[in-house]
């Protein structure tokens, strides 16, 4: 079969079937991205006769009913929204939502005498020389004569088949034609993907997410456009709560949903751990509710497929309407959601900054979720969310194929009866004496400051209440959520002077350490055998040089709770190399530790 066909479709033809639900644009209901000037560059295009891009559609495959026969499939743009939306608005004269959720109108001028477009200002409508919105021009029983005689009576001494002239003219960007390309919905979302960015000039990447979407919010007949709904404005409310009397204001149907009443709470909610995007909540309900890690199956499984038939089946499309709802709607319960992120905390993860991959959050969610519905006991969920939270980190298990991993950890995870079982046969492969040792050792090996490793080991640190490098009453957690200096237990000035000049060697992870900016500033750019003779001076003394302590014990503290070795205490440039060693082993046995205490 041929995988796609290419037309030329009129405007008039694009916006009729927009009208009579031929051709779904998901969109439609969600923030319009593009400014009034795009909109008004688009139409000049078409009135100047310059192409403006294709369209791309994907058609939905027929379904199989219960009573025997055969839907037919609607097609969902999936490349072109903003464009169809734009000629929706600007000739149609549809209001559509900007970024706060807000109804706006998009005007688009028109100067008949010098046949230019300006998007409407206050200027433009005091000049009666501009037509302030060009959808009049467009609206059924308008009258050109008409419209050319009021229009010259207020402009004197125009040419009034001039103007008749430009106005037929910008009429007839109705019969302007633009390229259509249907995908066959034979085609995988893989090749969809791949034509997409091969025809795509910019080479933007369309994820498997955004298919997904898509393909929900097409869908009436289960709800799919209210499931779509949900998981946006869940997100969009999370990140800006201010907007919720605009959405309610805006959308009087969907506030009368249970989904509604189930989402009002997530505008209280001031944590910045876990913000997802529209991404994360698909597929952590997928995830969760299906036991498959691989979005492109959620696609498949929405359009009804049999995947031992490979016919699509009304009966299947149902329910995974159904399932994917609840999915939905377990992430987004304010319980479930609050327990969850009181796990992710009770791990030490206290700041959005200890997270690098959110895709450890998002799996270790799903998890969450799905051991409620196995009906493991409250306690040992905890335990099991918590270490596996913190053994992905550790093993970078979702940093490649994250997809793939997804599938295989829900699966066994569902598949033992008791799923502590699958965590001790995967912690029994992979972290060995050696990995605790070596491996680990190794990876502490590195010079950037968002490594996970480093996030472990402050998260070890905040577990254990520490205080920072020298402090004496404040805690690392503190400093966290403070943004307390991270420090250079060697100076990056005093051993960029002394032959470290590369930032891969002064910024090694084993050189950092959390301290109070005042500290830093103290220290200033001396050797640890110099700053070090001070801190002893001043607890011989009790007079203060450097941070407050000013007890022995307090010192040894300081030294144990940061992983710095006795010896520091003596070190110069020429120890540098020695101090990384000791110190690397010593934060590698922190992480384990913790690790073991979870």
């Amino acid at each position: 079969m041929p995988k796609y066909d290419v037309n030329n479709n009129s405007v008039e033809t694009l916006l009729t079937w927009i009208k009579t639900n031929d051709v779904v644009i998901p969109e439609m209901q969600r923030p319009f991205v593009w400014d009034a000037s795009k909109v008004r560059d688009l139409i000049d295009s078409l009135f100047n006769g310059y192409p403006v891009g294709y369209i791309i559609i994907w058609k939905n495959p027929d379904v199989k009913l219960k009573d025997g026969s055969i839907s037919m499939g609607r097609r969902v743009v999936i490349d072109g929204q903003q464009r169809i939306t734009a000629l929706t608005a600007a000739i149609a004269g549809l209001e559509v939502i900007n970024k706060s959720y807000k109804k706006i109108p998009i005007q688009i001028s028109f100067d008949p005498v010098e046949r230019k477009f300006e998007v409407y200002n206050p200027a433009i409508g005091k000049d009666p020389q501009w037509i302030n919105d060009i959808s009049e021009l467009f609206q059924p029983g308008f009258n050109s004569f008409r419209f050319v005689r009021d229009y010259c009576a207020l402009n004197p001494g125009l040419e009034d088949f001039k103007i008749h002239d430009a106005i037929s003219e910008l009429q007839q960007i109705k019969t302007c034609s633009i390229g259509v390309i249907e995908l066959s919905h034979t085609l995988s979302i893989e090749e969809v993907t791949d034509i997409f960015i091969r025809i795509n000039s910019q080479g933007v990447v369309l994820s498997q997410a955004d298919f997904a979407m898509s393909k929900i919010a097409s869908n009436e007949q289960y709800g799919g456009n209210t499931i779509r709904k949900t998981i946006d404005y869940f997100c969009h409310l999370k990140e800006r709560p201010s907007d919720l009397e605009r959405i309610q204001n805006n959308d009087t149907d969907y506030v009368t949903t249970e989904e509604f009443s189930k989402i009002k709470w997530i505008t209280h909610n001031n944590d910045e751990i876990y913000v997802p995007k529209y991404n994360d909540v698909l597929r952590v309900a997928f995830t969760s509710q299906f036991l498959r890690g691989r979005l492109s199956d959620l696609v498949s499984l929405l359009s009804g497929r049999n995947f031992e038939t490979r016919e699509y089946e009304d009966r299947i499309a149902e329910e995974s309407y159904n399932k994917l709802r609840r999915g939905v709607l377990q992430f987004v319960s304010r319980t479930n959601f609050e327990r969850y992120m009181m796990i992710v905390k009770s791990t030490g993860i206290i700041d959005k900054s200890l997270i690098r991959s959110t895709n450890v959050i998002n799996f270790g969610y799903a998890l969450y979720l799905m051991l409620i519905d196995k009906g493991t006991q409250p306690g040992k969920i905890e335990d099991i969310v918590r270490k596996w939270i913190v053994f992905t980190m550790l093993t970078g298990r979702y940093s490649g194929s994250s997809e793939s991993w997804f599938d295989y950890d829900i699966k066994r995870f569902a598949s033992y009866e008791d799923p502590s079982d699958y965590l001790k046969s995967i912690e029994a492969g992979e972290l060995s004496d050696a990995f605790w040792e070596y491996t680990l050792v190794d990876r502490l090996t590195t010079s950037v400051a968002s490594s996970p490793y480093f996030n472990l080991y402050l998260m070890a640190q905040i577990k254990s209440g520490d205080l920072g490098f020298l402090s004496k009453k404040i805690e690392i957690q503190a400093l966290m959520e403070n943004r307390g200096d991270i420090h250079h237990l060697f100076p990056k000035n005093y051993l960029m002077k002394n032959g470290y000049s590369s930032k891969s060697m002064y910024n090694q992870i084993a050189n950092y350490a959390l301290t109070q900016q005042e500290i830093n500033i103290q220290i200033k750019d001396d050797a640890p055998k110099v700053y070090m003779e001070k801190v002893y001076k001043q607890i011989d003394t009790k007079e203060l040089e450097i941070g407050s302590i000013t007890d022995i014990e307090d010192l040894k503290h300081s030294f144990e709770a940061n992983c710095i070795p006795q010896e520091f205490e003596t070190y110069t440039a020429e120890n540098y190399m020695q101090f990384l060693g000791q110190r690397r082993k010593l934060m590698a046995k922190k992480i384990k530790d913790f690790y073991k205490s979870l």
